[in-house]
């Protein structure tokens, strides 16, 4: 389980995140949702330990992860998704999977973990991670490089950033097929209403605040939210 408590967040002197609270369980979907500025980005950077929090707790697991480490939270199963990939010159898509897997794959395995993100794996095992792949083919492959690290609690940024329609159809079938096995925790920063239908819970961030934590009231996912993109 994750539980942020009494989390606040300044940057500027402006209030980013104001007094979230929250608990998340083991292998649920969670989705977090709300319009620009409304502090999603942040707070998924405080769990990951990206950025930390001005006051407040983070328990993972009943540990006190507040002050670890990126590298730390690692460690105990926690990866994140950015928003905008990072590339890797001079490193094959075949290479990173394997170092994000520490070598634990096989070649069949790797190619398996690239047609569940639409990619050829003749076209793409040998390609480099750099500039000459598009945004959407970068954030696929980073998609692979996520889920090879076989993690418990995965963080996406705005998954479906950058990535085409047949793309969101199989990131979306990924979505669920990591849910039937309970393979992991995934926590969403998306607006994109699409991967609504998923979630096990929507959480409405407004100003830094969490507004609604949807899972029970609303069964079509959409009553609370249809307005807040207006």
């Amino acid at each position: 389980m994750l539980e942020l408590k009494n989390i606040y967040f300044k940057r500027d002197n402006k209030t980013i995140l104001n007094d979230i609270n929250l608990k998340i369980e083991d292998n649920k979907c969670i989705i977090i949702t709300g319009p620009n500025g409304s502090g999603k980005s942040t707070l998924a950077k405080i769990i990951m330990g990206i950025e930390k929090p001005d006051s407040g707790k983070i328990i993972y697991d009943s540990k006190d992860i507040t002050n670890l480490s990126l590298d730390e939270r690692a460690k105990l199963g926690i990866s994140f998704a950015f928003q905008q990939p990072i590339k890797f010159k001079g490193i094959t898509v075949e290479k990173l999977l394997n170092l994000a897997s520490k070598n634990s794959l096989n070649k069949k395995e790797i190619n398996e973990l690239l047609l569940k993100v639409g990619l050829d794996p003749k076209e793409y095992l040998n390609r480099e991670v750099n500039d000459k792949l598009s945004g959407g083919e970068l954030k696929r492959i980073e998609l692979a490089s996520v889920i090879a690290k076989d993690s418990k609690l995965i963080i996406y940024d705005e998954p479906e950033a950058g990535i085409d329609l047949w793309s969101f159809k199989s990131l979306i079938n990924l979505f669920l097929d990591n849910k039937l096995n309970k393979k992991e925790t995934a926590i969403i920063i998306s607006h994109q209403q699409r991967l609504f239908k998923i979630a096990d819970q929507i959480i409405l961030l407004e100003k830094g605040t969490i507004k609604s934590m949807d899972s029970i009231c609303c069964p079509n996912k959409n009553c609370c939210l249809e307005n807040i993109y207006e």
